[in-house]
């Protein structure tokens, strides 16, 4: 199919739906019981979805805010949620915010890995979430109930590994179960852990299947995550290559 013909399809389908833009995404929010690190994955069928979705601050929570996506309730979820908030009651404070919340979906991880998501009742089917000890699993506009599924299975299969292991999983996953209509065009992935900034801030921003490409992002970058932490308190270490050599990896 050409460019034009995929926009004129779009184009339609827009109007058939009542909405400016159609969203499609499925994501993954998560708190690691063992080290407290939080983060967010997800892959939506529009390009650079990493912009919009996933938020994330240390010590505080994750949110992810998708379908006809207002990216201003990320970070006024992490405030709600660094003032003292649950998930549940800064969820409830942006849903009576909001007088679109009907066109979004919602999830919220605080600190202490309490949950709260809300899928509104014009997202597009199918629509729904899953709540999870300490994570969530939610989409819009999906092949079925099945990518979402499959996400809070990869994520509870793999609770020996790391957070970003875990969620990268589970992005996967909900793509090889199905994923969205129309494919994906873009997926991203942030964690935070004990640090002021996150250990992984990753987006593949558009490609044909951004969840692979997401992935050869994140076994180049994995092995660097110790070496970046070192570097920021000390400089002296040098060039990732040499710090390479010295741990005789």
């Amino acid at each position: 199919m050409t460019t034009i013909a995929i926009l004129v399809s779009r184009m339609k389908e827009c109007v058939v739906s009542g909405f400016s833009i159609e969203f499609n995404t499925f994501t993954i929010l998560g708190r690691c019981p063992k080290t407290g690190a939080l983060g967010v994955a997800t892959s939506t069928g529009e390009m650079a979805v990493g912009s919009r979705v996933p938020f994330v601050k240390t010590g505080v929570g994750a949110v992810a805010t998708q379908a006809l996506t207002d990216p201003r309730h990320g970070p006024k979820g992490l405030t709600m949620l660094e003032d003292g908030l649950s998930a549940a009651d800064t969820l409830e404070k942006l849903v009576a915010s909001d007088p679109h919340i009907e066109t979004r979906q919602i999830g919220v991880v605080d600190g202490q890995g309490r949950t709260a998501v809300r899928t509104g009742s014009e997202n597009r089917d199918w629509k729904g979430h899953h709540e999870g000890d300490q994570f969530i699993a939610m989409g819009n506009r999906l092949t079925s109930e099945a990518t979402v599924t499959a996400m809070a299975e990869a994520y509870r299969a793999s609770t020996n590994e790391a957070l970003e292991v875990r969620l990268m999983l589970a992005i996967e996953a909900g793509r090889d179960a199905g994923g969205q209509h129309g494919g994906q065009r873009s997926a991203a992935i942030k964690v935070c852990d004990d640090l002021e900034y996150p250990i992984v801030d990753l987006r593949a921003d558009d490609y044909d299947d951004p969840a692979a490409e997401l992935r050869r992002l994140f076994d180049t970058y994995k092995p660097r995550i110790p070496y970046y932490r070192v570097r920021a308190a000390d400089p002296s270490i040098g060039p990732f290559y040499l710090w390479k050599e010295k741990q005789g990896l």
